[in-house]
C-alpha cells in the first residue's frame, strides 16, 4: 500500500511541477537553516563534554561584593589549591593550572634558532591531570612528567610542529623566553577545539615563578583551580565546608570586598557571562535560546507556507478525491495518501537542504573566523535531528491539508463544485497572521541590532583610537634600558606622530583593579581600576584634562591622574578639590596630579570605571604608536625593522586599537548577520506562502471576478477587492508583532550600558516593508485574475 501511495504521490508531484517546486524550495531552505542552527547549537553545547567524571568536576571562581559594586574572576589566589586540598574534605583532587604567555624558541644542532614564536604556556600541577583523567597520555604520565622543575609536556600537534614527530620530541629541549630551558618529558593527545582549556605547552608547576605567592587578596583570572568531588557528592554537599574555608581565609577586616570562592560546574564554564576561560570562547545561553527560537520560527513558517500552497491547490484535486471515494476509498486511506505526498516532498527537500547546508558551512565558519569547526555529519545526533525534522515537517505541514482534502463530499467533488468553508479560510488567515507576525518581529529585531551596532561604531569613546598601533615590548631589565632609544628612532620614521609606553590602550579588557585608600580613608564602595602609562599617553590618545596636569616624566611613580567617574563615585563635585589628595592603591602612595575627562575604558556593554592612571616604567609591556593614516603600511614596516634591531631575539607583535575595539562586539556582529540572513529567509518563505494563498483566493473567486467584470467593474477595482483582506491580515500581524518585538529588543539592549533609545521608526519601517512587499506580491496574482477571460470562467454556468 505504501508503495502504491508513493507512486501516486510521485505522479501528482510531477503533474504539478510549479507547485511542487515552490513547496520543495520553501521547505528545503527552511530545513537547511534549521540544520545549520542545530549544528551550531550542538557544537556550542558540546564544550567540555565527554569526561567520565564531568558531573563531579568544578572550577573554583572568586567573587567580591562591595557596598555599591560587585566583581567576578575566574581565577583564585595562588595558595588556594594547597589549602583547599588539606581543609575541604569533599574534594578528592585539587589541581592548579596557570596560563601565561611567552616566547618559545627551538634550536637546531648548530645552536641556531630554527623556530621562534609567541605561545600560550600553562603551568600545571600533576593533580590537574588526575581531575581530568580522560586526557590521554601518549608518553609518560602526570606523576612522572610534571613533578620536577624544568619539565614540559607537549601535545601531539606541538611535538610534531617543534620536532617533526612524537618520538623525536622526547627528551629534547625548548627555551622559554631568553634563559629558561625546559626538557620534554611527556606527550599528550591534542585537546579538542570545543574545550575551555586548549592545552598545548604544559610546564611543571615547580617551574612557575609565582608559586610562592601567599597573598590571598591577589587574584588573576589566568590562575585557575579545578576540583574533583568525591564519589556521590554534589556541590551543595560541600557548601558548608566552602563557607568555613571562606571565613577563615577571607576575614572581612583583612580582605576587601567580602571576597569569597565558590564552585562553578565544568559544563557551565563555556556559557558563563561573568567569568572568562582559557579558550577566550563563550556564548550566553540566552543567545543559544534565541537561535533555537529562530530555528523553530523558520520551520514553522515553511510549514505554514506548505499548508497555504497545499490548500490553494486542493480544489484542483477534488475530482480525484470524489472518484476514489465513489470506488470505495476510505478517508484514512486518503489521509495516508496525502501524508505520503508530504513525506515525499519533505525527503526531497531534506536532500536539497543537506546540499545547501554543506555549501553554507564554509561561509558560516568564515563568519566565526574559523574559530569553530563543525560539519554536517560530525555527530550521530545530527542524523537523529534530521529524521525528527522530516517526520515533524511531514506531519505538521501535511496533516491539515490531508484532513481538508480527504473530507470533500464525493458528489460535489465529482461535479467540481467544492468550495472551502469560511472556517477553513479563517484558519488560513490565522496562519498568515502568525507567519507575518514572525516576519515583522524579525525585521524589527534586525533593524534595532543594525542601529545599535551603528551607534557603537559612531559613539565617541572619549579618546582617539584612529591609526594607533599597539606594539609589544620586552620587559626584562636589558630591554627597559632601550626604551628611550627605541622611541627616538621610531619618532624619526616618516608618518609616525607620537609614541607612548603603557600597559594597554585606554579601552581594554586587561583589567587591573584594587581596593584603595583616598586621603587616608579606606574606600568600601568600589574597587579602583588602574592602568600604567607614561606622560605621552594623554596627548597620543587625545585625552582631555579638566583639572590639574599630567604627571611629570619620571622612572618612579610620583603622581597619578583620575577620571570624572572616580570623582562622582567619591561624591567630589569640584575636580579641583581632588588635586593633591593622596591615593594608596596596589602599592602606590601618590597624590592626584590631574583629572581627565571620562573615556570608555571598557566596551559599551559596561559602565565607565572609576579609574586612575599611574606611571610605572617597570610595568610597561606595550608601546602605543600614533601614525599618519595614509602612511600606515610603510611606517609599520619601518617600526618592525627598528624593533627587531632594538630588541634582538624577541618576537614583534602588534595590533591596531580600532580593530581590537571592534573585536569586543564580535558576538553582536555575528548575531546581527545571522538575524539579517534568517530574516531574509523567513521573508522569502512567507511571501511564497502569501502567493499561494492569493492563488487560492483567486481560484475560489474566479466566477465572482468574472461576473463583477461583466457588470462593469474595472481591473483596478478588482485588484483592490482581492488585495484588501491580505493587507488587513498583514496590518493585524504588525499589531501583534510590535509588543513581542519590543520585549525582545528591550531584553537585548539591556546588555549594553550605552544603547540607543527604542523609537517607533523600526516598527513603522517594518510595517512599511511588510505592507509594500505584500502589496506587490498579491497584486501580481490578483491582476492576472482580474484580466482573465470572463468567458472561460462562465461558460459552464
Amino acid at each position: 500500500m505504501f508503495k502504491l501511495n508513493l507512486k501516486i504521490a510521485w505522479r501528482n508531484l510531477w503533474k504539478n511541477k510549479v507547485y511542487t517546486l515552490i513547496n520543495i524550495l520553501g521547505l528545503s531552505i527552511g530545513m537547511a537553516s534549521c540544520i545549520l542552527i542545530f549544528i551550531f547549537i550542538r557544537y556550542q553545547l558540546s564544550f567540555d563534554e565527554g569526561f567520565k567524571n564531568e558531573n563531579r568536576i568544578f572550577r573554583i571562581v572568586t567573587d567580591w561584593k562591595y557596598d555599591a559594586y560587585e566583581d567576578f574572576s575566574a581565577g583564585v589566589p595562588v595558595p588556594f589549591s594547597a589549602a583547599a586540598r588539606n581543609e575541604i574534605p569533599g574534594f578528592e583532587k585539587v589541581g592548579s593550572i596557570f596560563k601565561r604567555g611567552g616566547m618559545i624558541s627551538i634550536k637546531d644542532a648548530g645552536g641556531k634558532d630554527k623556530l621562534k614564536s609567541d605561545e600560550a604556556v600553562y603551568y600545571a600541577e600533576p593533580d590537574f591531570f588526575d581531575v581530568f583523567s580522560d586526557i590521554q597520555w601518549i608518553y609518560s604520565a602526570p606523576s612522572l612528567a610534571l613533578t620536577e622543575p624544568g619539565a614540559v609536556v607537549l601535545t601531539k600537534a606541538y611535538a610534531i610542529r617543534f620536532f617533526g614527530s612524537v618520538k623525536d620530541a622526547i627528551g629534547k629541549t625548548i627555551r622559554l623566553g631568553r634563559t629558561t630551558d625546559l626538557k620534554v618529558t611527556g606527550i599528550i593527545q591534542d585537546m579538542p577545539k570545543n574545550s575551555s582549556f586548549p592545552l598545548g605547552i604544559v610546564i611543571s608547576y615547580e617551574s612557575y615563578p609565582g608559586r610562592f605567592n601567599n597573598n590571598w587578596d591577589s587574584v588573576n583570572s589566568s590562575s585557575s583551580s579545578y576540583v574533583l568531588l568525591k564519589e556521590g557528592l554534589a556541590a551543595k554537599d560541600v557548601q558548608e565546608s566552602m563557607t568555613r574555608f571562606n571565613q577563615k581565609y577571607y576575614p572581612i577586616e583583612k580582605v576587601a570586598g567580602n571576597q569569597t570562592n565558590r564552585l562553578q560546574a565544568l559544563r557551565d564554564i563555556h556559557f558563563s557571562e561573568k567569568y572568562d576561560n582559557f579558550a577566550d570562547s563563550n556564548i550566553s545561553r540566552s543567545q543559544i535560546y534565541g537561535l533555537a527560537v529562530i530555528g523553530i520560527f523558520l520551520i514553522l513558517t515553511a510549514c505554514i507556507n506548505f499548508i497555504n500552497l497545499a490548500t490553494a491547490q486542493s480544489v484542483n484535486r477534488s475530482k480525484e478525491v470524489g472518484v476514489r471515494k465513489v470506488i470505495g476509498g476510505k478517508r484514512k486511506q486518503l489521509v495516508a495518501q496525502f501524508l505520503t505526498e508530504t513525506l515525499a516532498i519533505s525527503l526531497i527537500a531534506l536532500l536539497i537542504a543537506c546540499v545547501i547546508t554543506e555549501l553554507a558551512i564554509p561561509p558560516m565558519q568564515n563568519l566565526f573566523k574559523d574559530e569553530i569547526t563543525f560539519s554536517l555529519f560530525s555527530h550521530p545526533s545530527i542524523f537523529l535531528f534530521m529524521a525528527v525534522l522530516v517526520i515533524f515537517v511531514s506531519f505538521l505541514a501535511g496533516f491539515y491539508p490531508a484532513i481538508v482534502i480527504s473530507g470533500f463530499n464525493p458528489v460535489l467533488a465529482i461535479k467540481n463544485k467544492i468550495a472551502l468553508n469560511g472556517s477553513g479560510l479563517s484558519f488560513r488567515k490565522v496562519l498568515v497572521v502568525v507567519q507575518f507576525t514572525i516576519t515583522v518581529a524579525l525585521i524589527i529585531g534586525t533593524l534595532v541590532i543594525i542601529n545599535q551596532m551603528k551607534y557603537i561604531r559612531g559613539r565617541s569613546l572619549g579618546f582617539n583610537p584612529s591609526a594607533v598601533a599597539m606594539v609589544s615590548v620586552l620587559s626584562d631589565s636589558l630591554s627597559k634600558n632601550k626604551y628611550s632609544t627605541f622611541r627616538e628612532r621610531v619618532l624619526r620614521i616618516p608618518g609616525v606622530k607620537d609614541l607612548s609606553f603603557c600597559q594597554s590602550e585606554p579601552l581594554s579588557n586587561n583589567i587591573n583593579s584594587s581596593d584603595f585608600t583616598y586621603n587616608g580613608k579606606k574606600n568600601k564602595d568600589f574597587e579602583l581600576r588602574y592602568m600604567r602609562a607614561d606622560e605621552h599617553f594623554f596627548k597620543l590618545f587625545d585625552l582631555k584634562l579638566i583639572a590639574g596636569k599630567v604627571f611629570r616624566k619620571s622612572d618612579t611613580a610620583n603622581a597619578c591622574v583620575v577620571n570624572e567617574t572616580f570623582l562622582k563615585k567619591m561624591s567630589i563635585l569640584n575636580p579641583q578639590d581632588a588635586i593633591g589628595k593622596v591615593i594608596y592603591a596596589s602599592g602606590n602612595t601618590v597624590p592626584i596630579a590631574g583629572v581627565v575627562k571620562d573615556f570608555h575604558d571598557l566596551s559599551l556593554k559596561e559602565n565607565i570605571s572609576g579609574l586612575a592612571i599611574f606611571p610605572g616604567k617597570d610595568e610597561y609591556w606595550k608601546a602605543a604608536i600614533k601614525m599618519d593614516s595614509e602612511r600606515l603600511a610603510p611606517a609599520m614596516k619601518e617600526i618592525n625593522k627598528i624593533w627587531n634591531n632594538t630588541f634582538a631575539g624577541g618576537i614583534f607583535y602588534s595590533h591596531f586599537v580600532s580593530e581590537r575595539i571592534n573585536s569586543y562586539y564580535e558576538s553582536e556582529r555575528i548575531m546581527g548577520i545571522l538575524f539579517k540572513v534568517f530574516a531574509g529567509v523567513i521573508i522569502f518563505i512567507s511571501f511564497i506562502g502569501l502567493f499561494g494563498l492569493i492563488s487560492f483566493v483567486a481560484a475560489q473567486r474566479t466566477r465572482e471576478v468574472a461576473i463583477r467584470k461583466v457588470l462593469g467593474a474595472s481591473t483596478i477595482e478588482l485588484v483592490k477587492m482581492l488585495n484588501g483582506s491580505f493587507l488587513v491580515m498583514v496590518f493585524i500581524a504588525n499589531l501583534v508583532a510590535w509588543p513581542l518585538a519590543y520585549l525582545f529588543i528591550s531584553k537585548w539592549l539591556s546588555g549594553f550600558a550605552y544603547r540607543i533609545d527604542i523609537s517607533v521608526w523600526p516598527f513603522l519601517l517594518a510595517m512599511g516593508i511588510s505592507m509594500l512587499i505584500t502589496l506587490l506580491t498579491v497584486s501580481v496574482r490578483s491582476y492576472k485574475a482580474a484580466v482573465a477571460n470572463t468567458v472561460d470562467a462562465l461558460k459552464y454556468e
